[in-house]
């Protein structure tokens, strides 16, 4: 069974950076489209950015130009920059690889909170 461990969550204040890593434990990431969600308390899940496996990726409107995502497959990683990092980015951050047939794979999610 395929695991996916999210890290580099944390606190850091507005306007810093943080970044965020999802390891898998098998080559899943190669074959796969990925995604970075996040939940903040009381809001539902929402997709945050995505890469395919061509590398094209997509992001929500509120972190474009703010939010980077990269995967490498040699090291079965997801990465997600954050720059420039506001309050209402405060979240935990999931990451997904999906499947198919509908289907996916969830990590156990990082906490970013974002405050001074």
């Amino acid at each position: 069974q395929v695991l996916l461990v999210e890290s580099g969550g944390g606190l850091v204040q507005p306007g810093g950076s943080l970044r965020l890593s999802c390891a898998a434990s098998g080559s899943i990431v190669r074959f796969r489209p990925m995604g970075w969600y996040r939940q903040a308390p009381g809001k539902q899940r929402e997709l945050v950015a995505s890469i395919t496996t061509g590398n094209v990726t997509n992001y929500v409107d509120s972190v474009k130009g703010r939010f980077t995502i990269s995967r490498d497959n040699a090291k079965n990683t997801v990465y997600l920059q954050m720059n420039s990092l506001k309050p209402e980015d405060t979240a935990v951050y999931y990451c997904k690889a999906d499947l198919p047939f509908g289907s996916a794979i969830w990590g156990q999610g990082t906490q970013v909170t974002v405050s001074s």
